[in-house]
């Protein structure tokens, strides 16, 4: 009976590259003094009365290495953009030109780099949180076939596979999260 009982690898590690590529977008949020169309992706737009991606009320451009336009569609939603990105936590002031903002991205100083890494820290730890989750759910169906009856070496044979999985996904995001702290500190 034993022999039929399998746990699903591929589904636990799909989803530990689901928390790998969540990192990721939460990286590319973040500012490295370079301009780039991602940082705004959180940004949220008060559009029409409900919360709104700003990407679904303007197009947004990167004309120059420390520059991002945004070309809002809508000349009445100029001001809500506006009031968006300032309030949105990113250290970024509009320059209006009609329904055209300019971000001009400044140089990061020190103090600011430093608080970047803390905080690149935090999205790197949400992700191995993650994983470990996803590890507890596959020990969790572990435990259930022991139940079914699998055997004591299938268990043992199970949970290295799944331990194997977690410690990849880990030095994934400890290897990506070292080169997002080595690019925002790059000066």
């Amino acid at each position: 009976m034993s022999d039929d009982i399998e746990i699903d690898t591929d589904a636990l590690e799909k989803r530990m590259d689901g928390a790998l590529n969540a990192l990721r977008g939460d990286f590319s949020s973040l500012r490295t003094g370079r301009a780039s169309a991602s940082m705004l992706d959180a940004v949220m737009v008060d559009a029409y009365g409900s919360p709104t991606p700003i990407n679904q009320v303007a197009t947004i451009n990167v004309p120059e290495p420390r520059m991002v336009t945004v070309n809002v569609w809508d000349k009445t939603m100029v001001q809500a953009v506006d009031k968006a990105i300032r309030t949105s936590g990113l250290g970024l002031n509009p320059v209006m030109d009609g329904t055209i903002l300019r971000l001009p991205i400044p140089e990061l100083n020190e103090e600011r780099r430093r608080e970047l890494t803390k905080v690149a820290g935090q999205y790197a730890e949400n992700a191995r949180i993650a994983v470990r989750n996803v590890r507890r759910d596959g020990m969790d169906q572990i435990k259930h076939a022991k139940n079914d009856g699998m055997s004591e070496d299938d268990q043992k044979i199970w949970s290295d596979e799944v331990q194997d999985l977690t410690d990849k996904a880990i030095a994934a995001i400890d290897a990506a999260l070292e080169a997002k702290q080595a690019e925002i500190m790059k000066v």
